[in-house]
């Protein structure tokens, strides 16, 4: 007995050992490397997870090419996502146009250890009638079907980030940040291709309960502003996965930050994950679904590479 709990205090200290050398050598790996390698290699890691990295403002949002866009939109992801850490508000938004239905998207709150929002355009093969919006399979918008999209989020403290692409599902995504859905602000705006498309979109606005107070029109823009919305009654097993959720990501979130400390910066947190949990690595990109890349055949114009990510 005594010499078991001897082996196992020497397997716990040699491991303690090994941890601390292999994470030390990686920290020394990263300060080695300068900004734009930095950035160039998170920008590396995360292609393949559909998303690209924002160094100036510290966060990831999706590709136009994102892999997800193959698997379309339907309600049952949303219904889905508190059983995989993913909480979030919404603002469907279906509208007829064209003879088919489409569907606008809003979502803004936690996604893992992330912190985020989103607006996505969809559609489906024809008109779809009311009573099956939640049971049909939405396909992304192709290139040419695409809208101007932006939208600028902010946190309780103040702090804000604004994205504007054009995009089929444009994002922003903050590891390490934790937020309930109701701490974040939302103000999105969308220009149409034309006034029948728009007109469209605002009666179905109108339709999921929105006022003139919540959205405005200016041409073929129009605003949202998607705040805290009128209060959800979710059935009592969405309450506890939503919350539930919400307290595993809230440990998630410290535990990433103490790993990955004594770096700061965004990219630095990235890189450190990736090379020393490279699991927990991939468990941080399991978003929904990462503004142009400024780095382009691995030059870098940018005199510094190092943002925050916090709202």
């Amino acid at each position: 007995m005594y010499l078991l709990l001897v082996i196992l205090l020497f397997i716990a200290l040699f491991g303690s050992i090994f941890f601390w050398w292999r994470k030390r050598r990686i920290v020394c790996r990263i300060q080695c490397m300068d900004p734009c390698q930095k950035c160039c290699k998170v920008n590396e890691i995360v292609k393949p997870f559909g998303y690209c990295y924002h160094d100036r403002y510290g966060f990831f949002s999706s590709t136009l090419d994102a892999w997800q866009r193959e698997a379309g939109y339907t309600w049952f992801y949303d219904y889905m996502a508190p059983r995989f850490q993913m909480v979030f508000d919404t603002l469907p938004v279906y509208f007829d146009y064209n003879g088919r239905t489409w569907l606008i998207e809003f979502w803004k709150g936690q996604y893992g250890i992330n912190a985020g929002a989103e607006i996505g355009i969809y559609h489906a093969d024809g008109i779809v009638p009311e009573q099956e919006y939640k049971t049909t399979l939405f396909a992304a918008a192709s290139d040419e079907e695409m809208l101007h999209c932006s939208f600028v989020l902010c946190g309780k403290n103040g702090s804000c980030v604004q994205v504007s692409q054009t995009h089929w599902w444009l994002t922003a995504f903050f590891p390490g940040c934790f937020v309930w859905p109701s701490g974040l602000d939302m103000k999105a705006a969308i220009r149409f291709t034309d006034r029948r498309m728009m007109c469209a979109f605002v009666n179905g606005l109108r339709s999921a309960g929105y006022t003139e107070q919540h959205f405005a029109v200016n041409g073929l823009c129009v605003t949202v502003n998607f705040t805290c919305t009128a209060k959800k009654h979710y059935k009592l097993c969405t309450r506890f996965w939503r919350r539930f959720s919400q307290w595993k990501n809230r440990i998630f979130c410290r535990l990433y930050l103490w790993v990955t400390r004594p770096f700061q910066c965004t990219e630095d947190r990235v890189l450190c994950l990736y090379y020393f949990l490279p699991v927990a690595f991939r468990k941080l990109l399991r978003m929904r679904r990462f503004h142009k890349r400024c780095h382009k055949n691995r030059r870098c114009c940018r005199k510094r590479c190092c943002r925050k990510g916090r709202l």
